[in-house]
């Protein structure tokens, strides 16, 4: 027995396969006009999380673009600050050596000593540098507040030791700018790792005028004391007070002993002492301090001269050595800016990849569009004509 199909039920499908046609050219007619492969996550589930998650992948990978701008502003800020420095102190040194000159006036010291005054206000001014959002370069993690300070004339550090890791790439962190203590205040002395000093209450005229390891270089790290027993004779003494050498003494001579030496000119007086040992830690603002007290010392004396041009020399070696922190502190950032330079090629590198993915996965293919939007629509039109037919397909048409 065969099944009555009803004029109604007819009609029903052939209106559903009409709208079914319409419902696909519609689509196809949005591909086209937004270009797009993925209209809806329907069109293809999988490819649409995938673009999803790449999605998520070059936002955060914009993110990391903006950490590594804000960082590269802060570390070229730290280069541009840091060069100013390492200028100024080349002043203080040249100004120090114009110091040693024993034939400046007084009025020539105090012209000295009023630079060395307005260059040490710089340095401060420098190492409280904020990188133009009121962030403070040199405060560590701590940088809402100015890092340095003045407390009877003596500079403090505020801020902490804390050195922030930015993330600039993915599982790629480069470092923030070095907090001001590393780069102001933990200074050597002496070259850096020796350092020699006349002892202030030297009665004689004897000036320190090098030191370093002797030849062979067995220096076992300990400090040691040349004790002037007479004019013309010394002993080298450990910190124990130990004599583990004695010699005769003729000025410009070199002293050496347990692997260090000494060469000292002048006249030294028995009972003098000049210290040799491990390099101490001084900060910047202390060492022009220093220079500037050398530079108001009394020299009415030979012993008063003397103890000046020990004061001077001291001063000279450890701005030197303050120069080459400053110069390690670049290179430093430099290594850090290299750093970000990779990162940003390795952004670039990423977010290349992630955005072709993303083409193939949502971009349409315009030919093969082109040619499905035409097959439905005839498709269409043939659903239409088909269904015009059977409207006109009716018993009461054969009863005329």
């Amino acid at each position: 027995m065969n099944p009555r199909i009803s004029t109604g039920n007819l009609y029903q499908q052939s209106l559903g396969a009409m709208l079914r046609k319409q419902s696909a050219l519609a689509h196809t007619q949005q591909q086209l006009a937004s270009g797009r492969r993925l209209v809806t996550a329907k069109d293809d589930p999988v490819a649409a999380g995938t673009a999803v998650g790449l999605d998520r992948a070059l936002a955060e990978l914009t993110r990391y673009g903006e950490n590594a701008n804000l960082l590269q502003n802060r570390l070229n800020l730290q280069e541009n600050v840091l060069a100013q420095a390492g200028d100024n102190l080349a002043r203080v040194r040249e100004l120090a050596v114009q110091a040693n000159n024993a034939s400046l006036s007084s009025e020539d010291k105090q012209a000295i000593t009023a630079e060395l005054e307005v260059i040490r206000k710089e340095l401060l001014g420098l190492a409280n540098s904020q990188d133009g959002s009121g962030r403070y370069l040199f405060g560590g993690t701590a940088d809402d507040r100015a890092p340095f300070a003045l407390s009877g004339g003596t500079a403090l550090y505020n801020g902490d030791q804390t050195r922030r890791r930015v993330e600039v790439a993915p599982d790629l962190l480069v470092d923030d700018t070095l907090p001001g203590s590393e780069l102001f205040m933990r200074v050597r002395t002496g070259d850096g790792r020796l350092d020699a000093q006349a002892d202030p209450a030297n009665a004689g005229g004897g000036v320190l005028l090098d030191f370093g390891l002797d030849a062979a270089g067995n220096w076992n790290g300990q400090r040691y004391a040349v004790v002037f027993t007479a004019a013309d004779a010394y002993e080298v003494r450990d910190g124990a007070g130990t004599v583990v050498a004695s010699g005769a003494y003729a000025s410009g001579d070199s002293i050496v002993a347990a692997g260090l030496h000494l060469r000292i000119e002048g006249e030294p007086a028995a009972g003098d002492i000049f210290a040799i040992g491990p390099a101490g830690q001084r900060d910047v603002f202390a060492t022009v301090d220093r220079l500037i007290a050398a530079l108001g010392m009394p020299d009415d004396t030979p012993a008063q001269r003397a103890a000046q041009q020990n004061l001077l020399q001291s001063s000279l070696r450890d701005v030197a050595t303050a120069q080459e922190h400053l110069v390690d502190g670049r290179a430093a950032a430099g290594a850090q800016l290299a750093a970000l330079d990779g990162a940003g090629e390795l952004r670039e590198a990423q977010s290349l990849a992630f955005e072709t993915t993303l083409s193939n996965l949502r971009d349409l293919d315009y030919a093969e569009a082109i040619s499905r939007f035409s097959i439905e629509s005839a498709a269409l039109q043939a659903a239409q004509g088909a269904f015009v037919r059977l409207q006109s397909s009716t018993l009461f048409d054969l009863l005329r």
